[in-house]
């Protein structure tokens, strides 16, 4: 069994009696620590998700002591400048033994069948029923305006249907003028 658990704002993976570094608690040192941050729990293949975490799931630890990192060495250097500086860091740490997984109130993760077996079909058969009733319920194209078979006449040709049908001042018109025209 093992589970996925926030500690000191890092996330782990443990099991029972697994020693673990973490950022330094302020829990005394000999003391027990529950850390009810569960984001995932595995009992011999059984998994549960949390969502963010599990309700009433807790990892129980024990502080085992309280001590610093190994050194790392921060060097900053800018070339041809006789900018150097060298500074050293320890981080404090605290070591701690998982004592024990609890899964109180687990709920258990839904399995990846019972997702798949969603009525996903349905709504596509509504949408598809749906596309071929607007299908038939169109209305047709109306026939193109007449705009359109008059630009491709000539200027002549449209003073003369302008002259059928009765329009004065047709002479100092242009050709979209003509056309404005003779669609009114």
């Amino acid at each position: 069994m093992y589970a996925i658990v926030e500690m000191a704002g890092q996330q782990f993976k443990v099991a029972k009696d697994q020693k673990v570094y973490v950022h330094r608690l302020q829990t005394e040192e000999g003391k027990k620590v529950t850390f009810d941050k569960v984001l995932l729990l595995d009992d011999a293949g059984d998994v549960t998700i949390g969502a963010p975490v599990i309700e009433g799931a807790a990892v129980e630890a024990k502080v085992v002591k309280h001590l610093k990192g190994d050194k790392v060495i921060v060097f900053k250097k800018k070339r041809r400048k006789g900018y150097r500086v060298k500074n050293g860091h320890r981080q404090s740490l605290t070591e701690i033994v998982v004592e024990s997984i609890v899964a109180k109130g687990a709920k258990k993760a839904a399995p990846e069948k019972a997702k798949a077996e969603k009525p996903v079909a349905e709504p596509k058969k509504v949408k598809e029923t749906k596309a071929k009733e607007t299908k038939v319920e169109a209305p047709k194209k109306e026939a193109p305006k007449k705009t359109e078979d008059l630009s491709a006449k000539t200027v002549a040709e449209l003073k003369e249907m302008a002259k059928a049908k009765g329009i004065s001042g047709i002479s100092s018109m242009k050709k979209a003028e003509l056309i404005e025209a003779l669609t009114k």
